[in-house]
């Protein structure tokens, strides 16, 4: 048997086994969620109306997210490992409820607010429990297999939203979340414990970095729905004086939102939380792909969810395959996983403005883009994850799990609120003109981010490998003397 198979093995034993299906399930229904509600969201425009709003329904979700993400280590000693997934759940279920008999979108956006809370506190306790559950040989499996579940989100959610939106029923998919939420929890009661083995103590929230974090990205979504570039260009810059007095925070407060010393250049976590910053921020032009096929190429809601979910089968298709690599083969996966993004966006940016004469070819390139897209994001993924964790001081490992999903949310809502504001400025809701000039601006701008992350990547990546030669020589001196 190969090490790869003898690691899936070990994770699917009988002693992890029913862990390792809690926390991906948990996360499951998190990204099915996701794509089902992108994939409806034009024929929810259609019915209710709130255009304008296209964006917030995933920054709203996601900027709850990250309160969802930074609150689940304070709800796990508080509820304990049960008590947190039921509690997450049912706000789960709450705002499925109020989604699916929305008369508004400002109703709506207050049913996804709580999806978003809920979905966050699954999200986060998933990354969380992972060094509480497996040895640390398992984490990159681990890793691999909670993002995997963005996979059979991909299947699942344009499947149930595509042929609701098709019947004209929008409401029913979120309706039926409502039963399999409910068994996620029957499970959850079943297979958790009441208790930890062994309770952390009690820490304060760091209040004022999760205002300066969520307020970010608020400001930024608020900018968006302006046609009028200077207060597009205002709302930028108060996010990023709010990130430079968050930045300072976490240096002097005492309580922090990410572990020790995160955010100082010196730090490997530092360039670890950039880069995956930046691949999140690269994908979120995703959002607007299924209202840019539809209103361009005529697809329907189905086909054009489907096309959609091409970039988080890629994501997970490479991360699965990536997930068994150590040395130089990760720390390659890590740089070339950007690059291969970037080169994606560029494809889609030809593609997805402009319809060639032969319509598979044009949608072929899209779904080659896509796939792309998600395959540099997740080529490089589990080891990005599990390198935030080993790098994290013992102390700070249970923060360390929790800011996985409270950086990766963030750049998700920055992301969505960018495009919202790319796609509002060029017009999106202009007729076809409109989309198609969105379109462009849209995959050419969030292609920087992507060579950025090349960038930043090589350097964490050399600066690794040359304290890694530091410390064998060292050894190598030591054993010697």
């Amino acid at each position: 048997m190969s090490e790869s198979q003898s690691g899936w093995k070990d994770l699917f034993s009988a002693e992890n086994r029913g862990s390792a299906i809690t926390l991906s399930a948990g996360v499951a229904l998190y990204a099915t969620n996701s794509y089902i509600v992108i994939t409806i969201l034009p024929s929810v425009v259609q019915d209710i109306g709130g255009l304008a709003w296209y964006a917030w329904n995933t920054t709203l979700y996601v900027v709850c997210s990250i309160l969802g993400s930074a609150l689940s280590a304070r709800l796990m000693r508080t509820a304990g490992p049960r008590g947190s997934y039921l509690m997450a759940t049912g706000i789960f279920i709450a705002g499925a409820a109020i989604c699916t008999v929305a008369p508004s979108m400002p109703v709506l956006l207050i049913g996804r607010a709580l999806q978003g809370l809920g979905g966050g506190f699954l999200f986060a306790l998933s990354y969380a429990m992972i060094n509480l559950l497996f040895k640390e040989s398992l984490w990159p499996r681990a890793m691999a297999l909670i993002s995997a579940m963005w996979g059979i989100a991909t299947l699942v959610g344009p499947a149930v939203g595509g042929i609701f939106a098709e019947l004209h029923a929008w409401r029913w998919a979120f309706g039926l979340l409502l039963p399999v939420t409910s068994l996620f929890g029957l499970w959850v009661w079943r297979i958790l414990p009441k208790s930890q083995r062994d309770k952390q103590p009690e820490e304060p929230l760091p209040l004022m970095q999760l205002a300066l974090l969520t307020g970010a990205v608020l400001v930024v979504s608020a900018g968006s729905l302006s046609s009028h570039g200077l207060v597009n260009l205002l709302g930028f810059v108060i996010a990023v004086v709010m990130m430079l007095i968050l930045r300072h925070r976490e240096f002097t407060a005492a309580v922090r939102l990410l572990p020790r010393n995160a955010l100082r250049r010196s730090s490997p976590l530092y360039g670890l939380y950039l880069v995956m910053s930046l691949l999140i921020i690269g994908l979120g032009c995703e959002l607007f792909v299924p209202y840019l096929l539809q209103h361009l190429h005529g697809q329907t809601p189905l086909a054009a969810g489907y096309i959609t979910a091409a970039a988080a089968a890629g994501w997970t298709l490479s991360e699965v395959a990536s997930s068994g690599w150590t040395g130089r083969r990760a720390d390659n996966a890590i740089v070339s996983g950007p690059l291969i993004l970037a080169v994606g966006l560029l494809l889609l940016l030809f593609t997805v403005p402009v319809a060639f004469g032969v319509p598979w070819l044009n949608i072929s390139g899209v779904v080659l883009g896509l796939t792309l897209a998600g395959f540099g994001i997740g080529l490089g993924w589990p080891h990005l994850l599990t390198r935030v964790l080993q790098q994290a001081p013992e102390e700070d490992r249970e923060k360390a799990g929790a800011s996985i999903t409270v950086v990766q949310s963030f750049a998700a809502a920055l992301g969505a609120a960018l495009a919202g504001t790319v796609a509002n400025f060029s017009g999106v809701n202009q007729g076809d003109t409109g989309a198609a000039n969105a379109a462009f601006w849209m995959f050419l701008l969030f292609a920087v981010p992507a060579f950025l992350a090349v960038w930043i990547a090589l350097r964490s990546v050399r600066a690794r490998q040359k304290n890694s030669g530091m410390n064998e020589t060292l050894n190598t001196d030591l054993s010697q003397g």
